[in-house]
């Protein structure tokens, strides 16, 4: 029944951080770091853009 229920982001991050990387070729890691880089900007997007929100709002609720 586990098998059912969906991860957990956390659960997500802790398997892709403890995934064995010596089994992997240069070329899958090389793959990995771009994607993961590829991930890490589309963080930082969402991040400024929450904290452009979040800047907003607080500056319409000061007047």
């Amino acid at each position: 029944m586990d098998d059912l229920e969906p991860r957990s982001r956390s659960d997500a991050l802790a398997a892709l951080v403890n995934e064995d990387l010596s089994l992997m070729s240069v070329e899958e890691l090389s793959a990995r770091i771009e994607a993961l880089e590829a991930e890490i900007a589309r963080i930082n997007a969402e991040i400024k853009s929450k904290e452009g929100s979040k800047n907003a709002a607080e500056a319409f609720f000061r007047k």
